[in-house]
């Protein structure tokens, strides 16, 4: 069974390349808005969905939200492949590190794992925006 994100009516929510901008735990300021400590985010959701997610071929898409939880779900499989060879914890540490200084591709660069999927920025401002929200959302994986 595909789970789907909780978050699917999210007013008042901005959106970049048709991902919306979800609230995250965290005590950093970065281009996500701050979410309650108690509530489960979207990072949450990735990592509690994916052994159940990342078997399935086919994802029916029921919210913007759910695009957000396949590229985080993409992500995740993406660093435990970078994983996979480390024999030390630092080895691994320095493997994730290096993985989060890697620029993040937006919707319509080379490099972008789901063309089609998301839209194309409309300016130059959303794609940045993307690109920070895809980076800061990615180091709390």
């Amino acid at each position: 069974m595909v789970y789907h994100s909780s978050f699917v009516n999210e007013d008042g929510v901005s959106r970049a390349c048709g991902c919306p901008l979800l609230p995250l735990k965290s005590h950093i300021k970065g281009p996500a808005p701050v979410s309650d400590q108690d509530t489960t985010d979207i990072v949450d959701e990735a990592i509690t969905f994916f052994r159940a997610n990342v078997f399935f071929r086919n994802f029916d898409i029921k919210s913007p939200a759910d695009k957000l939880l396949i590229y985080l779900t993409f992500y995740i499989n993406i660093a435990l492949k970078r994983l996979e060879g480390c024999r030390t914890l630092a080895e691994g540490t320095k493997a994730i590190i290096n993985l989060g200084l890697e620029k993040v591709p937006v919707p319509g660069e080379s490099g972008f794992p789901f063309p089609g999927l998301f839209p194309l920025p409309q300016s130059h401002d959303e794609a940045g925006e993307s690109c920070h929200y895809y980076s800061f959302t990615l180091m709390f994986l």
